[in-house]
């Protein structure tokens, strides 16, 4: 059953529950609601990339920290669409395109954006984006030019977030996500564990998601690639308990998301992204960088495929495709 009342005493009795016991109850669910030998794969490109006036701790694209990212202005349309064709030859079935930017402005950079939503959405591929805050009248620009998806990450509990970025709320992040929803795309909501943050922060996180009027599509869980020149730098690297932990409770909350194995991929071997895919996680970004930072590439992960016999997912598969059609 589909519920959007969890409580965080419910989630932390689940998260804590005996590791085998939690991947045994996860990957049951994940066989009712989805194929376990199907993976979504996705490609995400920086359409533009550096000089982003946020603070947020983890990120090197914020233009007050010093690290080796440089500034480029945004692609120009065909060179993304090329982008586009090259992922859908290499089995990507969704492609999301990322700017630095705090939020969308209503100028010819925005048109520009349009006009790729409307290439990428007609070569049949899912597209999404993430360009920071929306307004409701900008999700509709986006949703009439074909856009399927908009990210938006949570980051972290709302009692944890002031740690991590002081230069816009939580509440504008859960706007945002109301007003994608309010134009009838499809909502990739997520987080990073790994900031510093408690479990509790963990715990709240995925209720807050849990406990939105509609549940994510996507749920991309990240584990924290710490980057030099970034208050976060020196963070240790989260085990892969802790990745099949959150990824478990994730999809036993939200049977029917999209739970995405994304940032902190390039750090596992074969048999830890197994466990997670064995704990319900059904998506991965491919191509060698998120943005800006390392992930596995595209020879890895059709290795990694082979070995595990798994398959790629068809574009607009969901049950919320045919609602979410333009």
């Amino acid at each position: 059953m589909i519920r959007n009342n969890w409580t965080k005493e419910e989630i932390s009795a689940i998260y804590h529950k005996p590791i085998l016991e939690l991947i045994y109850q996860a990957a049951t669910i994940h066989r009712q609601y989805h194929d376990p030998n199907e993976i979504q794969v996705c490609t995400l490109l920086s359409i533009k990339t550096g000089g982003c006036p946020e603070d947020c701790a983890y990120c090197p694209q914020a233009a007050r920290y010093h690290t080796d990212i440089k500034v480029e202005k945004l692609l120009d349309v065909q060179t993304v669409l090329q982008k586009a064709t090259e992922a859908k030859k290499a089995g990507s079935t969704r492609f999301c395109m990322g700017a630095a930017w705090r939020e969308v402005r209503n100028n010819r950079d925005f048109d520009k954006v349009l006009e790729m939503v409307k290439g990428v959405a007609q070569m049949g591929l899912e597209v999404c984006c993430t360009l920071g805050m929306l307004t409701e009248e900008q999700a509709l620009k986006l949703k009439e030019a074909g856009l399927y998806a908009y990210n938006h990450n949570l980051d972290t509990s709302e009692e944890f977030y002031d740690e991590i970025i002081s230069t816009r709320t939580y509440q504008d992040r859960l706007n945002t996500i109301a007003n994608a929803n309010k134009a009838n795309i499809s909502v990739c909501s997520g987080g990073i564990i790994g900031m510093g943050e408690s479990i509790e922060d963990r715990i709240a996180m995925l209720c807050t998601l849990a406990t939105l009027p509609q549940h994510p599509e996507s749920v991309p869980i990240n584990a924290l690639v710490p980057v030099a020149g970034t208050p976060l730098e020196n963070q240790p690297k989260v085990s892969v308990w802790e990745m099949v932990r959150m990824i478990a409770t994730a999809r036993i909350l939200m049977p029917k998301a999209m739970v995405r194995l994304s940032a902190g991929r390039v750090r596992m071997n074969i048999e830890e992204q197994a466990l997670c895919f064995l704990a319900g996680a059904n998506s991965i970004f491919a191509g060698d960088k998120l943005l800006t930072t390392p992930n596995p590439d595209y020879v890895s992960d059709q290795e990694m495929f082979q070995v595990l016999n798994l398959k790629p997912r068809q574009a607009y598969k969901s049950e919320l495709a045919e609602s979410l059609k333009v």
